[in-house]
């Protein structure tokens, strides 16, 4: 037990030490997580839109500029947890597939890789609730937050197997943002007139936005939506784990592996040395001469 808590220990501090040198991302959560819904509360007009929520089954109409907030928030945790946890992976990935090489367990890796996502989430998921409060009043500011948390946890998986399975940074990056815009925008009744569609369900963060939406206007709680949300998030991880295991496997030939070490032999296991090839007849000549 003591071997199983050391090595996710170490693998932890390994994964939270990446993300922490990573300081673009610290500062798109002090700076673009404010700014953004703060334009967005700002810039967005306060006219009551009507909408019907399908996790409650109620009218609605909150203000324009108040649920175009709650989106904003929801698009930056996203963007910004996906963002951290696929440059972590991505620059990584080299670093732990020479861990796995060497015998490191890569279940300890891959639980050290949830539990930052989960530490990530969750501060990102205060933040962004907490500046919210700041502008206006949510009826149900935990819920908010346990949707920011579970869209959070949705796209830091997605990250991660993005910086598993794709080659290039820029691809990684791209993935991530147009996932998210689309995802979001198409959600949004202010910007989009098809938020109704039944369509919109089978979208990344549809739990995430109705739960959302549900703690900033009404007192009706939805578990419900949240255990979609986390569905997302389990089938998002089962990607990367895929990518995970992929980019870890062992890359050398057969012939180049030594083999395991037989019991009762001292020099079982090294490699059998090399016989010194027969010199050719003209080499002999030429030394004969």
């Amino acid at each position: 037990m003591r071997f199983h808590l050391t090595r996710f220990a170490v693998a932890t501090r390994f994964t939270l030490t990446e993300h922490g040198r990573n300081r673009f991302a610290m500062i798109l959560v002090g700076l673009f997580v404010p700014v953004w819904t703060t334009l967005a509360y700002l810039a967005m007009p306060d006219t009551p839109a009507r909408m019907r929520l399908r996790a409650t089954g109620e009218s609605l109409t909150p203000h324009g500029n108040e649920l175009t907030e709650i989106s904003g928030a929801l698009n930056a945790v996203t963007l910004i947890t996906g963002f951290m946890m696929f440059a972590a992976t991505f620059s990584g990935s080299g670093f732990d597939r020479r861990l796995a090489m060497a015998g490191y367990p890569r279940t300890h890796l891959v639980l050290a890789k949830v539990t930052a996502l989960a530490l990530v989430s969750a501060a990102v998921a205060a933040y962004a609730t907490g500046v919210t409060c700041l502008a206006w009043s949510p009826r149900q500011p935990l819920l908010l937050a346990a949707a920011l948390f579970c869209a959070g946890l949705t796209y830091g998986a997605l990250g991660v197997g993005f910086g598993s399975l794709l080659r290039r940074e820029v691809e990684g990056m791209f993935a991530i943002v147009m996932t998210s815009i689309i995802d979001l925008a198409l959600q949004n009744p202010i910007t989009s007139s098809g938020a109704d569609n039944p369509v919109m369900r089978y979208l990344p963060s549809y739990g995430a936005m109705q739960a959302s939406t549900a703690a900033g206007f009404s007192t009706s709680a939805v578990p419900g939506y949240l255990a979609v949300q986390l569905a997302w998030f389990t089938a998002a991880s089962l990607i990367a784990l895929v990518g995970f295991r992929r980019s870890t496997r062992n890359c050398l030939p057969l012939t180049a592996r030594i083999p395991p070490p037989v019991p009762g032999s001292d020099t079982a296991g090294l490699p059998a040395p090399r016989e010194a090839a027969a010199p050719s007849p003209a080499v002999s000549d030429t030394e004969a001469h």
